[in-house]
Order: structure tokens, then C-alpha cells, then sequence
């Protein structure tokens, strides 16, 4: 396929993913075994993995079979294909639950489709994750939800910090400190720019 898709979804083997799929405009790509709690609820335009975790043929058909014993998890195939498709934007379902190191894996693919140019949002059960490198970045939520700022690979520095209950004009993460979680919105957004490092982003998704 020599079309570019600007917008990837990726449906991931963990959690089945409870909430609404925003499919709209996105290239679908399901993993493996995702396709038995997605099946039916969203159009898959492609079905990816080795399939040594699924019972039944998936539809459409896999375009190929990747072997069960390989290097990549197929989470990290489906960002690999992502990007050879050109994706600006990766939306990631299902890859919270289950075993923590697969989730903590799916984590690492924020960072992989980062280096490879795109935005991505992880969305599990309980939270929305994204994973933010140097530059400004504004998000929307709700009012009074929890938000975590924690640093991802090393220290991070953040600065112009706004719309957060604990806010700060400077503010550097350290690898390996719980600075930076359980913070507050007191508006619908808020937002900061992150001078060094990378910071993930969690906005829980508790009732308020």
C-alpha cells in the first residue's frame, strides 16, 4: 500500500479497551489477539502479529504472518508499519491491563513512534498517556482530574507550567524521584514546554 495515512490507530493485546474507539479518519491496524474485543466495534483495515494468541481467523486477512518467536512484540510492528505509512498521528487502544511488561513496553513505543516523527496517545481503561519531547504542549481535560508529569528515560526540565493546581515557571524532573505525581487541573486545559528531556503525561480518568 503506497497511500500515506496521516491518522494510525492501533489496537493493542492487553486490557480490552472499554471505552469509545475514535476510529474517524484513521487507518485501523489490529494486533494479534486485540481482534477478539475488537472485532465488531471498530472497521480494522489491517490485522498484524503472529497470531499465536488468537483462535480464529481474523478479518480482513493478515497481509503477512510474523513468526511467534521474534524480536518486536507486535505492538512494535504495528508502529513500524504505522510510520512506513506515513503517520503524523498514532491513538493507541488496549494496551493498558494485563501483564505490566507488556504494559510497560507499550510505554516504549510512545517513545519509538516520538523518534520516528509522530504524535501518539496511549488511551487505557484508567488513563490517557502521551509522551511529550522538547517544545510547548497544551492538553484538554476535565476540571479537578488528576494529572502525573513524570520523567521518561533521564531528567527532564519543564518551564511556563500553567493551569495545573501545582504549577511552576521552572521545574526539573529527576530520574528516579515521584516529583510531579498527582497534580491537579483547575481548568479545562493546561499546558508547559519541556526545554530537556522527555515527560510523559498521564490524565487520569476518575469521575470528578
Amino acid at each position: 500500500m503506497s497511500e500515506e495515512r496521516e491518522r494510525v490507530v492501533i489496537l493493542l493485546n492487553g486490557e480490552p479497551y472499554r471505552g469509545k474507539i475514535h476510529a474517524e479518519n484513521a487507518y485501523v491496524i489490529c494486533c494479534d489477539g486485540a481482534y477478539s474485543w475488537a472485532k465488531g466495534r471498530v472497521k480494522i483495515d489491517e490485522n498484524l502479529g503472529d497470531f499465536d494468541s488468537l483462535e480464529e481467523t481474523p478479518v480482513p486477512a493478515p497481509l503477512r504472518k510474523f513468526p511467534s518467536e521474534k524480536d518486536e512484540t507486535d505492538g512494535e510492528l504495528a508502529v513500524d508499519r504505522a510510520l512506513e505509512l506515513g503517520a503524523a498521528e498514532l491513538l493507541f487502544y488496549g494496551g493498558g491491563g494485563g501483564r505490566e511488561d507488556h504494559f510497560l513496553g507499550n510505554l516504549h513505543l510512545l517513545y519509538k513512534a516520538k523518534e520516528g516523527g509522530a504524535r501518539a496517545v496511549l488511551m487505557t481503561n484508567g488513563a490517557q498517556i502521551t509522551l511529550c519531547g522538547e517544545g510547548e504542549r497544551e492538553f484538554a481535560c476535565g476540571k479537578g482530574k488528576t494529572i502525573s508529569l513524570l520523567p521518561f528515560g533521564g531528567d527532564a526540565h519543564i518551564m511556563d507550567m500553567r493551569g495545573l493546581k501545582y504549577s511552576s515557571a521552572d521545574l526539573r524532573l529527576c530520574y528516579g524521584s515521584t516529583r510531579g505525581v498527582s497534580n491537579v487541573a483547575c481548568d479545562g486545559t493546561f499546558s508547559f514546554r519541556v526545554t530537556a528531556g522527555c515527560v510523559l503525561v498521564i490524565i487520569n480518568e476518575e469521575e470528578v
